[in-house]
């Protein structure tokens, strides 16, 4: 079920506001234009007229059914964002011999003029579907087809249900839910994550159709449809062998991407979103978001592989990319020890080169890139190490503490730095 973000009072949420002279007086203004600016979005501007009907329809659910309804629209979601859900039907056509192998080659010949002519005045949609083409561009088609309505349809539909119930509807209690409550993406930037949204979705899903096309016309790969072809034991161990490995494999492609190069030319396009949101998870440069792919359908090509835990650990792992990158400060269930809160990578596009992992946070303590009270981190410390307090500018560490100062009330319970911590660096 999805995770709540955790509450406070609102007498406690006054004292820390109060409190967080540094952050404040920066902070109204921007949030001020936030209030003004989030009907100029194109999300805003079409919730704005149907936000009383939402909420009269939302307050008919119990609290239980909505997380559930919540929960299992994010899996949905996170089942198109790259279309694994393809090859789940797939597997279970395959398994059960709906599919019928085609030969990807086919001699055509016009047998007369009428024919010719009958071909071409039919619509182009027409042609790619009929048994006139070879079987492989029908069947890439029909995929490519009803993955894009799928992908964009959900897209849309739960990134802005999710920002109606957050953004819009509780936007006054940001303290309550958000992880930097004071600041907010500008209408122009909430735009262009829409955009680019939209054009890795296109990116992903025309790959995945194509790799289903090459999995229903007999292509070679390490996948297996028959649940003890490889013996039921390896059937139980790859889910967490699979789990495992496209996590490290996730780890050390995000690192890459943070080489200053690869970073300058690729990664920095998706740290332009500093203050994530739900609709930044698939705001990527599609060379980098192709790439990504290509690594984790590799995988299908070295491992025997059974399609229902790969695309069940996909589908998962696209869950809390799309919970990490809410900006919401949702906590990890207490059957996931392993699994960071949202804070986690929110600070990865706060402070930029820290927290490289996703679904597991072992590995950057395990490298050294987990992020540090006593480092300060910005766009030009690369290599997930930091700066130490004491060799940082008194300029950097202003910088650091605005920043510090700006998250939610339970990081700045681990992060907030005291004098003691600040007597030997440059800001005495």
């Amino acid at each position: 079920m999805i995770p709540t973000p955790k509450h406070r009072s609102a007498n406690l949420r006054a004292d820390n506001v109060n409190d967080d002279t540094s952050a404040k007086p920066m902070a109204e203004p921007e949030n001020l234009m936030r209030r003004k600016g989030i009907k100029d979005s194109i999300v805003g501007r079409w919730l704005d007229k149907h936000v009383d009907k939402m909420d009269k329809y939302w307050s008919y659910l119990p609290n239980f059914a909505g997380s559930v309804t919540a929960t299992l629209a994010i899996f949905l979601l996170g089942a198109c964002f790259q279309g694994e859900w393809m090859l789940i039907f797939v597997h279970f056509a395959k398994r059960f011999g709906s599919i019928e192998e085609e030969k990807t080659t086919m001699v055509q010949t016009v047998t007369d003029d009428a024919n010719e002519s009958h071909s071409s005045s039919r619509w182009p949609w027409e042609y790619l579907l009929s048994n006139d083409v070879p079987p492989y561009i029908r069947h890439f088609f029909l995929a490519w087809s009803v993955a894009m309505v799928t992908a964009y349809t959900i897209y849309f539909s739960v990134c802005g249900a999710l920002h109606w119930y957050y953004y819009v509807r509780r936007h006054d209690k940001a303290e309550e839910w958000k992880c930097q409550p004071y600041k907010w993406l500008s209408p122009a930037l909430e735009r262009h994550e829409i955009m680019l949204g939209v054009l890795s979705l296109f990116c992903t899903n025309t790959l995945t159709a194509a790799f289903v096309t090459y999995l229903i016309n007999g292509g070679p790969s390490m996948i297996y449809y028959d649940f003890d072809e490889y013996t039921w034991l390896w059937w139980f161990v790859q889910w967490p062998v699979i789990y495992v490995v496209l996590d490290y494999e996730t780890y050390w492609f995000h690192r890459l991407y943070h080489r200053p190069t690869m970073y300058k030319w690729f990664h920095k396009l998706h740290h332009t979103y500093k203050q994530p949101t739900m609709w930044s998870a698939t705001a990527i440069h599609p060379f980098e978001i192709i790439h990504l792919q290509m690594c984790y359908l590799i995988v299908l090509f070295i491992i025997p592989t059974h399609l229902i835990p790969y695309c069940t650990i996909m589908i998962y792992n696209f869950y809390h990319g799309i919970i990490d990158h809410s900006g919401i400060n949702f906590k990890a269930q207490w059957w996931q020890p392993w699994q960071p809160d949202a804070s986690f990578h929110d600070n990865h596009h706060q402070y930029t080169h820290v927290n490289f992992g996703f679904n597991m946070f072992f590995w950057d303590k395990f490298h050294g890139t987990y992020r540090l009270k006593d480092r300060i981190y910005n766009e030009e410390t690369f290599f997930g190490r930091g700066k130490k307090l004491s060799e940082a500018t008194k300029e950097e560490l202003l910088s650091d503490l605005q920043e510090r100062d700006s998250e939610n009330v339970d990081n700045k319970v681990v992060y907030k730095l005291d004098e003691k911590e600040l007597k030997h660096t440059k800001m005495t």
